[in-house]
């Protein structure tokens, strides 16, 4: 499906002129004020991860390869990758490290996922936006420190780490963006 560049966004799937199949990582579109305004489609190949990135005009027609968007359920991960279980007719598909990525850290069990199928493989995964996670470690807080301009590392139950305000302690649970593994506010149990 012919779409335009400036309409592309981050995990859309495209078919380049070589026939392969690409994911998107991040689309930008500028407009300077002198000149044509174009579109930089950072992307990664998905059948072996080689990253590219191409330049269009705004304007100019992109191949979207049509991708079915599914709802699935986290269920473990192994030595083969992360395996998830389709919410309508409860198949398993084994999705590999490379299409997860980083996001691997934010996966829970029974987490409801949206996996892009094309041809029976799953070629991209959008995570829900949030987590909710409990603090496992933090420094102190210290004499002095204002709530607004500082933040401390602290290290979450799942083993990734964020900064987070001073205030939070061990043990409290915390809203976390998936996109940036950044801190959103304490979780309101």
């Amino acid at each position: 499906m012919k779409v335009i560049a400036s309409s592309i966004r981050k995990g859309n799937i495209l078919e380049r002129e070589d026939g392969q199949l690409y994911v998107v990582l991040s689309a930008e579109s500028f407009f300077p004020g002198k000149g044509t305004p174009t579109t930089q489609i950072d992307m990664r190949r998905i059948s072996d991860g080689v990253k590219t990135t191409d330049r269009y005009k705004t304007t100019e027609q992109v191949e979207r390869a049509f991708v079915e968007d599914q709802d699935f359920s986290y269920l473990y991960s192994d030595d083969d990758g992360y395996t998830f279980m389709n919410q309508e007719n409860f198949e398993q598909v084994t999705v590999t490290k490379d299409v997860i990525g980083d996001q691997a850290q934010w996966l829970q069990e029974n987490m409801i996922c949206i996996l892009s199928m094309f041809n029976g493989v799953a070629v991209a995964i959008q995570l829900p936006p949030r987590v909710t996670l409990e603090i496992t470690e933090t420094e102190p807080a210290m004499k002095g420190q204002t709530a607004s301009s500082s933040y401390k590392p602290a290290k979450l139950s799942n083993g990734a780490r964020i900064m987070v305000p001073p205030h939070i302690q061990p043990g409290t649970r915390v809203v976390v963006q998936t996109e940036d593994g950044a801190y959103v506010e304490r979780a309101k149990d």
